[in-house]
């Protein structure tokens, strides 16, 4: 049924109206919908011979009611992308209620947001029949997901910082349901740190972001990462976020190592590589929401630790190594961290000087531990179940993740291109191979989140066949 059309009720009569639904928590429309049924109901259906109390609501039943998502529309350019969002959305069975901010309204209108979600946008704040009929808190708190998009930097700075002053930012402050954010604006604002601290401290608050991605801006000639994601991979993640929180790996212990390792030469200087540790927390984030008791190791990195886990922060591949040995015993290890090689066979305690004249000094190297191949080949009573590592190449990458399986003794190996071209190192998008005993699978181009949770799923089949096997 399409939207519904009442005319010619007296003030009384709506005022009577508005109050009703109040009480019962609808909004005017589905309230008289709800009288109109019923009094349907009461024409076709002969009376009960002896009336009996009304069955409470099957636990079926309420598990088949649709999800329900409050989708907040900023204004940007990519504000046109939200309505094919909606139709995708409610191509999944989910309802879609739309709070359009006035910014947004310049880019589409409250009509065409209407038309393809099935109901009128909210819009403003201080509406008094929507604030009598639904309410900025109702709106807060009538759903299972709020999604912004696009978020752009005005949004996420008011958010970061509890403002509330129109409808958007006081719903956003006011719900207690989680958050998705597709950030949309110029590279340049992106990049800017106070965007950045921005999100930082959402992230650190809990809500969850998709993409911004990397592409041709609206204006002419930019191009950088800005670009909301598409409506396609934000459906996607919603479905994830909505999805009953599976919990396939509650009672694993894991074992987590991400980022590069600093090697030091004097007091300043350190051998290093360019590794974020934005793969290996990916994944620490990602075995957390599957239920595992993770522990993750991480060397010097920029971005925020993941929440809801154990995170050992050191510098150097002998700490890495101390680290991981403490953390012990573990049922999966992931040693995705980027160690270091080699190290200098003795550091300077002070800052070596450069000498006018004077011969370039030389660094002796001594080999780094090996840690991947320390915890692949304890003794079985020690060693974890399953031992995965990675492996960074820049030629052959196949043929050398093999004879790296083979000689670390570790059971698969996460295999990729960092050669500058590709972008991976220090980068959100991921290539990676999965090498084990059995084969080989390449796995297509897709964000380091979307990689973390491929493993992760990968690692909950393997532990269940496992434990299949044990039975």
């Amino acid at each position: 049924m399409g939207s519904l059309t009442i005319r010619k009720l007296d003030e009384a009569m709506k005022a009577r109206l508005r109050l009703r639904a109040a009480r019962n928590g609808r909004s005017v429309e589905e309230e008289a919908r709800t009288i109109l049924r019923d009094a349907a109901a009461d024409a076709e259906s002969p009376p009960a011979a002896d009336p009996t109390p009304t069955e409470a609501p099957s636990a079926a039943a309420a598990a088949a009611k649709p999800a329900r998502v409050l989708l907040v529309i900023g204004g940007g350019i990519a504000a046109y992308k939200s309505l094919d969002l909606i139709r995708r959305l409610r191509e999944r069975g989910i309802a879609v209620r739309c709070v359009l901010t006035r910014a947004g309204s310049e880019f589409i209108t409250p009509l065409s947001v209407g038309a393809i979600a099935g109901e009128r946008p909210y819009t403003d704040l201080f509406n008094p029949d929507h604030e009598f009929d639904v309410g900025h808190i109702r709106l807060a708190r009538d759903t299972d997901l709020v999604i912004v998009a696009p978020a752009t930097a005005d949004l996420m700075a008011k958010m970061a910082n509890g403002h509330a002053d129109d409808l958007a930012t006081a719903v956003l402050l006011a719900t207690d349901k989680p958050i998705l954010l597709a950030p949309a604006m110029n590279p340049r604002m992106w990049a800017n740190k106070a965007t950045q601290r921005n999100v930082t401290r959402l992230q650190n608050d809990g809500v969850t972001l998709v993409g911004p991605g990397e592409g041709e801006m609206a204006e002419r000639g930019e191009r950088g990462r800005g670009r909301m994601a598409e409506p396609l991979e934000i459906a996607v993640r919603v479905t994830a976020l909505l999805a009953p929180q599976d919990k396939p790996l509650a009672g694993y212990r894991m074992l987590i190592t991400s980022g590069p390792t600093h090697e030091p030469i004097d007091p300043v200087r350190y051998i290093a590589n360019r590794s974020s540790g934005k793969q290996g927390h990916a994944i620490a984030a990602a075995a957390a929401a599957a239920g595992a008791e993770v522990t993750l190791v991480s060397g010097p990195v920029t971005i925020p630790d993941p929440n809801g886990i154990t995170v050992v922060h050191v510098e150097s591949a002998r700490e890495m190594l101390a680290a991981v040995e403490k953390a012990m015993p573990a049922d999966i290890a992931i040693f995705a961290a980027a160690v270091a090689d080699w190290r200098v066979a003795r550091d300077s305690e002070q800052k070596i000087k450069k000498q006018t004249g004077a011969a370039t000094p030389e660094l002796s190297l001594t080999e780094n531990p090996d840690i991947l191949a320390t915890i692949s080949k304890l003794p079985p009573a020690r060693r974890p179940p399953l031992v995965i590592g990675f492996a960074a190449e820049t030629e052959h990458v196949e043929r050398h993740a093999r004879e790296k399986l083979a000689r670390k003794g570790c059971d698969w190996i996460v295999a990729n291109d960092v050669s500058p071209a590709t972008g991976i190192m220090g980068g959100d998008s991921n290539t990676v191979h999965l090498i084990s005993a059995t084969g080989i699978e390449h796995w297509p181009p897709q964000s380091k989140d979307a990689v973390a949770q491929m493993l992760i799923e990968h690692i909950a089949r393997t532990m269940l066949e496992k434990m299949k096997a044990k039975s």
